[in-house]
């Protein structure tokens, strides 16, 4: 799959947009299989990637079980790879409830890299039209066309800002 998620904004927590007050995270690798009702709504069909051996984690808000992002993540080859990543359909767009969302997933990502072992490299396919972008906000490198990858350094920061607290 391509990963095709909007960063709105690097934060140290989610912003809830309707205060502008950080909150508290927590995530969680889904234990249960996912079922199309628990994807209605959403962009992709996420069965799809649990069905090819890639585990998917939820973000939450702290005492909340609102999914607010999902990122199914695959370690494999010394890399942990991403296959989709998604916001929640209520955190679509600047008018979502909650900013932050998009690159609190891949520092899930990184974090799942480093328990592993290895390092916090991440590896994706992007969208051919958010190459560029991803470059910018998550200092991500490009393998080869949209194969881009998170290495070291750039997981350390996405570390530092989303999972030190």
């Amino acid at each position: 799959m391509e990963v095709d998620i909007l960063i709105d904004r690097i934060t140290d927590c989610l912003i809830d947009t309707r205060t502008g007050e950080e909150v508290e995270t927590e995530y969680r690798m889904r234990e249960a299989s996912i079922r199309p009702r628990d994807y209605r709504g959403w962009k992709f069909n996420w069965s799809i990637t649990e069905k090819n051996g890639y585990d998917i984690y939820e973000l939450f808000v702290k005492d909340d079980d609102t999914v607010q992002g999902r990122i199914s993540v695959k370690v494999d080859g010394g890399v942990a790879d991403v296959d989709i990543a998604e916001t929640a359909p209520h955190n679509y767009t600047h008018k979502g409830i909650y900013s932050g969302v998009g690159a609190h997933l891949f520092a899930i990502a990184c974090q799942v890299s480093l328990d592993a072992g290895y390092d916090g490299f991440v590896t994706f396919t992007s969208k051919s039209s958010l190459v560029e972008y991803y470059k910018e906000k998550l200092n991500a490198g490009v393998f080869r066309g949209r194969r881009m990858y998170i290495d070291e350094e750039a997981a350390r920061i996405l570390l530092d800002k989303y999972m030190r607290k």
